[in-house]
């Protein structure tokens, strides 16, 4: 027999199983017999009062509180339930009989629930009867409740509920009033011992973590190398949480991807999924924690995964990764926790050690940062098509690129590390005298259509800029020389250069310029800034120019990222041709992403512009397709390249028509026609344009358009084409109700306003009886 003191030491300080349970119940009931119940109350009471010399006690306890019931009630099994305030759940750890799992479930849901909330017993002679009962707990065990009795934990004097017993499957019912006043006192008891247990192991789970917290942080925070970093975090995460495999995804945030090149457990490879698709991509996206106890019974989970590796999921636990900025930066996901799925307590251990590795990862990519843009700018001087040499303070050379040491007519050993005033002597000595100047002035210089010796004795012609170079104190560090071989071959591409992109220059510097063209089927921009006269006279002469160079500078960009070649600028207005000198099969298309992007960069130029104080701009494009003359033309000494034809005129007249529409962009039928891929499109009109008989159909492409400049478009655009299928067919009354139906979609949409004025016009004064629904233009705009 072992005595009351025996007892209580074992409960405190060893981790007892069911067995030793029982063992413990069958002493008591023997050594007491008839005092049997009161004598495990002041077992329980004596335990609370030793409460904080124990690590062990919670589990002890909820196995004794679980079979001393059960055998008082004669009930096949127990389960207890305390409140977690942290989850808002109710959670058991312990079954009597012989299954034993972690049961969590909502505060208010079940026979439990319903304990908790009102405080009282509640009695189920036959469980299935009960609305209240939840049979899928006995659909997860296997195991059948035939009936129940269920009790609330309360503290006293205050009466607040911290836990529910639930005694199942009690051999007889209703139970003898003694042993109902019996259950009531032990659970009463108990409750004060088991919330007191129950405060003590959150306190001293939370030292522990907090202690084994610091010693990982500490090894982590010494590692700046991203991908070991990774490794050691993986490391530590599978041992905080004893599970078998661990993956650190990172946010790839220039292809929206997530993307791994550890995970412990698998083999070393990089993974890379969308940032939205899967359980991970779930995780990132919301940033919402996900736990998965049964993998296989998710529907997120893709077992096609567990399929092609051999490797069995059995649960999941995926956190985000969130910086300090509380910005997103990746996903932890582990899985197969050891003994059983992730807890609420396994969530805490990972948040609160991801917010540590966060910091981590942070500082590895800074550094990785630093890195890569060393090697960048190393690559980038290797790379530069200009030479470049820099120095430092006292003229010693430090770095020279390829470029540079080509036109020094050096090898690297004759000038790296050597000072400039040893490098550039004789003729060359006004080099030095630039870089004193500059490196003590702060101040740049540049040397246009100059020429160096060589150290081979050779003149050559260059463009030379001399800039200072400071530190992050602002302090002079040295100088730097850019030098611009000015060799005939680069003159020509330099010049070309400005008209169109590379690759054509460089297919045209391949043919002799020779005066002459070809008839080439091409496709013509033509842009304008409207009302630039009244513009540039508010504006004046220097603020106009300046203004002009700001908008030419992004929209000649735009022109030569889509192929486009600039033919002229006329004034305030604008031509690019796109389909020569070679044509890519999607000539028209890349005329139309040239004026979207147009538009939709204009509305950020005129953004800052407005924030500024200055004035906005408008701009009307047109685009037409035709046969045209295209070619070198003027004489021997001046020659341009350039097209000549109808389709450039076409081009200027629909532009000038933007106007009388309210368009921004218009394009010709021929064009239209001429599309591979789709766009936001209506039909505006069939005009004939001055000097021309034939009627052209002309299109508006409304891709630029947001919700807010253009609402309901696609209704409105549907509105439209039937209103002009009616004002053709001179049905006046019915094009007008498609059209005002329209404008009430899109008030600031002119077009159809400007079609209801035609209509009543019309509807008064009738067309001739051959009209054939044309409009006719009058001027050029």
């Amino acid at each position: 027999m072992q005595s009351s003191a025996q007892i209580i030491h074992r409960i405190l300080t060893e981790r007892l199983d069911d067995g030793e349970i029982k063992k413990i119940v069958g002493s008591v009931r023997d050594t007491a017999g008839g005092d049997y119940s009161r004598a495990l109350v002041e077992i329980l009471e004596q335990v609370a009062d030793l409460l904080n010399v124990s690590e062990r006690l919670l589990d002890n306890l909820l196995q004794l509180l679980v079979e001393v019931t059960s055998d008082i009630a004669g009930a096949e099994r127990g389960t207890l339930f305390l409140v977690d305030s942290e989850s808002g759940e109710l959670f058991s750890r312990v079954f009597g009989g012989e299954a034993t799992e972690e049961i969590r479930f909502p505060l208010e849901k079940g026979i439990a629930g319903a304990v908790l909330a009102s405080g009282e017993i509640r009695v189920c002679e036959d469980a299935y009867k009960d609305p209240l009962f939840n049979q899928e707990i006995d659909l997860q065990t296997g195991y059948q409740t035939r009936n129940m009795v269920c009790l609330p934990l309360s503290l006293q004097p205050s009466g607040m509920v911290i836990g529910v017993l639930e005694l199942i499957n009690v051999a007889q019912l209703p139970l003898p009033r003694e042993k109902m006043v019996v259950l009531e006192k032990v659970t009463t008891n108990s409750a004060r011992v088991l919330h007191n247990a129950h405060q003590f192991e959150q306190i001293q789970q939370a030292r522990e973590n907090e202690s084994h917290l610091l010693e990982i942080t500490s090894v982590i925070s010494s590692e700046l190398q991203l991908k070991p970093l990774l490794e050691k975090i993986m490391e530590a995460v599978i041992m905080i949480l004893n599970c078998d495999r661990a993956t650190i995804f990172l946010h790839d945030e220039k292809n929206n991807q997530l993307w791994s090149q550890v995970a412990l457990g698998m083999r070393d490879q990089e993974i890379r999924i969308p940032a939205n698709r899967g359980i991970a991509g779930e995780v990132f996206t919301t940033g919402n924690t996900v736990n998965i106890p049964d993998a296989y019974k998710d529907s997120r989970f893709n077992q096609e995964v567990d399929r092609k590796t051999g490797y069995r999921t059995h649960n999941i636990l995926c956190m985000p990764l969130i910086n300090k900025h509380g910005v997103r930066i990746g996903v932890t996901q582990v899985l197969n926790k050891r003994g059983g799925a992730f807890s609420r307590q396994d969530e805490r251990k990972l948040a609160s050690f991801s917010a540590q590795a966060c910091i981590a990862i942070e500082n590895a990519k800074l550094f990785n940062e630093v890195l890569n843009a060393q090697h960048y700018s190393e690559s980038i001087l290797r790379s530069l098509s200009n030479g470049v040499i820099s120095l430092n303070n006292m003229r010693r050379i430090e770095k020279c690129n390829g470029i540079a040491l080509r036109i020094l007519g050096a090898e690297e050993s004759q000038v790296i590390g050597k000072y400039a005033d040893i490098t550039f002597t004789g003729d060359n000595h006004w080099v030095v005298d630039s870089l004193r100047r500059v490196i003590a002035t702060n101040d740049s210089d540049n040397f246009i259509d100059t020429e160096i010796t060589n150290l081979q004795g050779k003149k050559v012609s260059v463009n030379m800029t001399v800039v200072p170079l400071r530190d992050i104190q602002d302090q002079p560090m040295g100088g730097l020389v850019i030098l611009e071989d000015l060799s005939v071959e680069k003159r020509l591409k330099g010049t070309l250069a400005r008209y169109m992109t590379k690759e054509v220059a460089d297919q045209l510097m391949d043919c002799e310029a020779q005066l002459g063209g070809q008839m080439r089927e091409l496709s013509i921009l033509f842009s304008d800034i409207r009302n630039f006269t009244t513009i540039s006279e508010q504006l004046g002469p220097q603020e106009t120019v300046s203004m002009l160079n700001d908008y030419f500078s992004g929209m000649v960009d735009i022109v030569f990222h889509h192929g486009g070649i600039l033919d002229k600028f006329i004034g305030d207005a604008m031509l690019a041709v796109f389909g020569a000198p070679f044509s890519t099969g999607e000539d028209a298309d890349r005329a139309l992403a040239t004026a979207i992007e147009m538009m939709r960069t204009l509305r950020k130029f005129n953004a800052e512009r407005m924030l500024n104080n200055k004035q906005t701009i408008n701009i009307g494009i047109g685009i037409a397709t035709d046969n045209v003359l295209v070619g070198n033309i003027g004489s021997m000494k001046r020659m341009d390249y350039t097209v000549i034809g109808d389709g450039v005129n076409l081009a200027s007249r629909l532009e000038g028509a933007t106007k009388f529409y309210h368009a921004d962009i218009l394009v010709s039928e021929k064009t239209f026609d001429e599309l591979k891929y789709r766009y936001q499109t209506r039909e505006v009109d069939m005009i004939r344009v001055k000097g021309k008989n034939r009627p052209v159909k002309v299109f508006e492409i409304l891709d630029h358009h947001d919700r807010q400049s253009f609402p309901n478009l696609e209704q409105v655009v549907e509105l439209t084409h039937r209103g002009i299928d009616l004002y053709r067919q001179q049905q006046w009354q019915p094009a007008i109700a498609e059209f005002e139906a329209a404008i009430k979609l899109n008030r600031r949409d002119e077009l159809c306003k400007m079609y209801v004025g035609r209509c009543y016009h019309f509807e008064k004064n009738p067309p001739a009886p051959d009209w054939d629904g044309v409009w006719t233009m009058t001027s050029k705009s």
